[in-house]
Order: C-alpha cells, then sequence, then structure tokens
C-alpha cells in the first residue's frame, strides 16, 4: 500500500462473470441413468449490474481494511522489537 495516504483516488477494473443459472429447462441423466429435468426454481436474476457497484464497494472496503490492519500488524511488531532491543541494551 505504500504512500496510498496522500488521499488520493484508488482506481481498478473490474469484471464480472454471468449468473450461473440457466432459466431454461435442461434434460439430464443422474448416475444411475434415470432420465430428468433440470430446471431453475424460485427468483433468479439474470443481470447482477443493480447490484455491481454496492458489491464492488463493499469488497474493496473489505480488501483495503485487511491490508491496512496487516500494516498496522507488522509495524506494531517492529515498534515492540525495536523497544525490546533498546530495553535490553540497559
Amino acid at each position: 500500500m505504500g504512500q496510498s495516504h496522500t488521499g488520493a483516488h484508488i482506481y481498478f477494473t473490474v469484471a464480472f462473470k454471468p449468473p450461473a443459472t440457466i432459466g431454461l429447462p435442461q434434460n439430464t441423466v443422474t448416475y444411475d441413468e434415470i432420465e430428468g429435468v433440470l430446471g431453475a426454481n424460485g427468483r433468479h436474476d439474470l443481470c447482477v449490474v443493480g447490484r455491481a457497484i454496492p458489491i464492488v464497494e463493499a469488497m474493496s472496503s473489505l480488501v483495503l481494511m485487511d491490508a491496512l490492519m496487516a500494516q498496522k500488524a507488522r509495524v506494531g511488531v517492529r515498534d515492540d522489537l525495536v523497544l525490546d532491543r533498546a530495553t535490553a541494551a540497559k
């Protein structure tokens, strides 16, 4: 995260894969060779565009906070090590 404390905007590229649910009934066969029809029941969104911005904002916040906490942990450990050495030298 080097030098990102300036308040500058963070830019990145985001890609979404299409939803996996196929709304059309499909013929299928079980491992026991029993034929059947596989279909989607219930509410399924055809497009995630309406939820894309909140999803990206939430995941970006989580990733940045995780990086910040990891950095704070590293700096805290380093500061403790420096204090231990100074105390041991006395």
